[in-house]
């Protein structure tokens, strides 16, 4: 099972949260882009610009933060954060 957790934070206070889970059989990259839109659709967000930040912290931790620069919309929230907290045995 995979599944990311998803916070949204604003003046230091966590507001908003939820948790998406992803039984299927797809890659781990397929698996992640559809959480984020899951997440994104949830929170009525346009997707976020994945930057080469995020890249590399998503690769290396397996978790990553949003902000302000990373929407082409102006959001209400500071940081969006997002972490694998399951992922599917080799």
């Amino acid at each position: 099972m995979f599944r990311m957790w998803a916070r949204m934070y604003a003046n230091g206070r966590c507001i908003r949260d939820t948790v998406i889970a992803d039984p299927g059989e797809k890659t781990r990259t397929a698996k992640v882009f559809a959480a984020v839109e899951e997440i994104c659709r949830e929170f009525d967000l346009a997707k976020p610009l994945w930057l080469e930040k995020n890249i590399k912290e998503f690769k290396k931790m397996g978790k990553t933060s949003f902000n302000q620069d990373s929407f082409i919309e102006t959001v209400s929230f500071d940081t969006l954060k997002i972490e694998i907290i399951e992922e599917d045995e080799p």
